[in-house]
């Protein structure tokens, strides 16, 4: 291929070109042929039931610092263990180890971590069914199980 082609009549190549250059995109072709399910825990499924394993607490990346609060989640479908954020004031105290949470993504870039937690790559958004965002609220009572 020579010089990239330009003029009136240039349109249709050039589309052609854009085409060919998305493969060359990060995360673009792994996307297109769902290749990023074969290592997706949650097996390319919106959300996952598990089992809380741990309470972990995790350092920021580097120009912040605190303590993340995050659990250790057993999945039930596939055993995969993996790490969830948990969202909100106190509610490292809600959850219990043994409880049975329900996590999703974290909506971060390219299907990236939680913005400064490296590897946390999922937030537990029930505790036994019930909301963990009502219950930090107060709204509503954690059940005993």
């Amino acid at each position: 291929m020579g010089k990239k082609t330009r003029g009136l009549f240039a349109a249709r190549r050039l589309m052609k070109l854009r085409k060919r250059f998305k493969y060359n995109k990060k995360g673009y072709k792994s996307k297109l042929l769902g290749t990023w399910k074969k290592y997706d825990p949650l097996e390319g499924a919106p959300q996952a039931r598990g089992i809380v394993l741990e309470k972990v607490n995790r350092e920021p990346k580097k120009p912040n610092s605190a303590l993340r609060k995050c659990v250790r989640v057993q999945l039930v479908k596939n055993g995969k263990v993996v790490t969830a954020y948990l969202p909100g004031v106190n509610a490292m105290k809600i959850v219990d180890e043994h409880n049975e949470v329900i996590i999703e993504r974290i909506g971060g870039a390219q299907r990236g971590a939680r913005g400064d937690l490296p590897g946390v790559k999922f937030r537990v958004i029930k505790v036994n069914g019930v909301s963990l965002q009502q219950i930090v609220k107060g709204k509503k009572e954690k059940p005993a199980r």
